[in-house]
């Protein structure tokens, strides 16, 4: 657990880890280190409350459209939001670190207060949450009938299913004859569900999530029960990611990247979608992966990966990032609770169980190829499937050999991000894991992305002026973003290593249960091979040499210097042997 030390000028309270500019964790950190101490707190807190305050005025008029009388159009509207988290965030690095925790907690719900304060804003989904709790309230099994069906008409309530004037019933769904059967035709009706004509697309832990949301609070007339939750899942994420982070020695203002970011307002709170539920687990599942020593842990986490999965598919993509490490374990425990969240609808519906997902694919252009807006410009078609594809495991192949198992929300990062600028989906909510990742890892550019996905969904920049070709637009934007501060970050990294004259760091050696320098790869635990491996300890008197730094003296020839001696210049011999 880390430390943390005061500043006497300003009062801030700073992390070691993050300000010392040793190894390459303060390189991704360098964000939220200060360039110098704060010299005016109270100017800083007032400037940071302000942009919270914009925040939260901007996420009210987006979800309640009576306060935006000019009829701003909602791009706008959402880059005003962006603009005051990034400021807020900005503003965060020099406060000191308990009063942050604070604001970030406090902050964060009040935020997430407003975003549920009016019914959802651009997005259907929750209605069919409440339906399918409603349906399994009943006891009948959420993949057998869509909401249309005869089968399930008698569980309509005016909510779900209001009754409109006469003239508007062209607008709704007229009734169908099915081959299936007189359950499965389909019962004239208008309702704020939708695609009703088919079966739900969720996978089992999200229904039971909808089933128990309906138990403990009916939906019969509004939202909120079910909007309430998910601000709830994403209020939880901010409490796990400020545990986590102080566990793993890393500066807990983080979790703002999380909790005040306007991604998670307008689709954790406002539009519940049910995303945030599968992040609070994969949160959860990588914090105690990535400390993972013994066969329990390993199998907890993977067991709780595989749950995340079964809520909703997205979190399959941080699976490259952790199987470095005791991977049997991980994919047996993930296995088996897929299995057994699967199995009772198996038993019941059999391949129903697969619901509206092969449809969805083909709806959104990936059956076809179109749906890949950025990859489909230079391979149309179904070539753009096969490139699709063949990038996601190249990406995937390289996270797999090159990541670091101690940090696996690293090649989630990447992988994550990559399945957004290549899939370039419609819906901003699918970059909510990104968003989560990010705050773990704390490079706040790929942001950009999760910013990007909204001209996606939203291609209205004024009332009158349409975005052309959005989804391209706002992946390959944000990905440019992304790509300039990456590039930006390493040349500024280098220019301060090499101005350090630091080399690598020493070796590890154990002396009697203690570890200098990094640690060895047989101490790290679970490796690839996926069992324990004894770590390696010296008794006794050991000695350690340190590594030499090579400089070059005033006559030409090579010098050599150590911690512990002075400079030396090299025997005649060896400056004859090298030239």
């Amino acid at each position: 657990m880390s430390t943390s030390t005061t500043s006497p000028v300003s009062g801030t309270e700073t992390t070691p880890a993050l300000v010392s500019g040793d190894g390459p964790s303060s390189r991704f950190a360098e964000f939220w280190a200060p360039d110098s101490a704060d010299h005016r707190p109270l100017a800083r807190l007032t400037a940071l409350l302000a942009c919270l305050a914009l925040l939260g005025g901007a996420a009210l008029v987006l979800v309640h459209p009576g306060l935006n009388p000019l009829h701003v159009a909602r791009v706008p509207l959402i880059a005003t939001a962006w603009a005051a988290f990034a400021a807020a965030a900005w503003q965060l690095r020099a406060v000191a670190v308990r009063l942050a925790v604070g604001l970030i907690i406090a902050g964060g719900i009040a935020l997430q207060v407003a975003a549920i304060s009016a019914p959802p804003a651009d997005s259907t989904d929750s209605y069919r949450y409440i339906w399918d709790g409603r349906v399994q309230a009943a006891g009948i099994d959420p993949y057998l009938y869509p909401p249309a069906a005869a089968g399930v008409a008698q569980l309509r309530n005016d909510f779900l299913w209001p009754p409109v004037p006469a003239d508007r019933l062209h607008l709704c769904p007229h009734a169908l004859v099915s081959k299936q059967g007189a359950a499965f035709s389909r019962v004239a009706g208008c309702s704020r569900i939708g695609r009703v004509g088919v079966p739900t697309i969720y996978p089992p832990v999200a229904e039971g999530y909808f089933l128990a949301v309906q138990a403990a609070a009916p939906a019969d007339d509004n939202s909120l029960p079910i909007q309430a939750a998910g601000a709830a899942c994403a209020t939880l994420t901010t409490l796990v990611l400020l545990f986590g982070l102080r566990r793993l020695g890393r500066d807990v203002r983080l979790t703002a990247l999380w909790a005040w970011c306007p991604t998670v307002l307008l689709e954790a709170g406002n539009n519940a979608h049910v995303d945030s539920l599968a992040v609070l687990l994969t949160a959860v599942s990588l914090l105690v992966l990535a400390r993972a020593r013994t066969e329990g842990k390993a199998m907890l986490g993977g067991a709780l990966l595989g749950l995340a999965i079964a809520t909703k598919m997205t979190p399959v993509l941080v699976v490259p990032g952790i199987v470095r490490r005791a991977w049997q374990h991980i994919a047996v425990a993930a296995g088996a609770a897929i299995v057994v969240v699967y199995m009772p609808h198996l038993m019941t519906v059999g391949s129903r169980v697969i619901g509206f997902l092969p449809g969805y694919l083909n709806e959104q252009g990936y059956s076809s190829g179109t749906g890949f807006a950025i990859i489909s410009v230079v391979a149309p078609g179904k070539l753009a499937i096969v490139a699709a594809g063949a990038l996601l495991a190249a990406i995937a192949l390289a996270i797999l050999k090159f990541g670091d198992p101690d940090q696996p929300w690293r090649g989630g990062v990447l992988m994550t991000a990559a399945a957004l600028v290549i899939c370039t989906p419609e819906f901003q909510w699918y970059a909510l894991l990104l968003v989560m990742l990010v705050a773990l890892d704390g490079r706040p550019e790929w942001l950009a992305l999760a910013a990007g996905g909204y001209l996606a969904d939203n291609r209205h920049l004024t009332a009158t002026l349409l975005l052309p070709h959005a989804q391209f637009v706002g992946y390959a934007g944000g990905a440019a973003i992304v790509g300039a501060v990456t590039i930006r970050r390493y040349w500024r990294s280098r220019r301060a290593y090499r101005g350090s004259g630091k080399l690598t760091d020493a070796p590890a050696v154990k002396v009697a249960g203690s570890t200098r320098g990094r640690a060895s790869a047989d101490e790290r635990g679970f490796e690839r091979s996926g069992e324990p491996r004894r770590a390696t300890v010296v008794s006794g008197p050991t000695a350690v040499h340190p590594r030499p730094m090579i400089t070059i003296g005033t006559d030409g020839a090579p010098a050599f210097a150590s911690s512990s001696e002075g400079s030396q210049v090299l025997p005649p011999a060896y400056r004859e042997c090298i030239g």
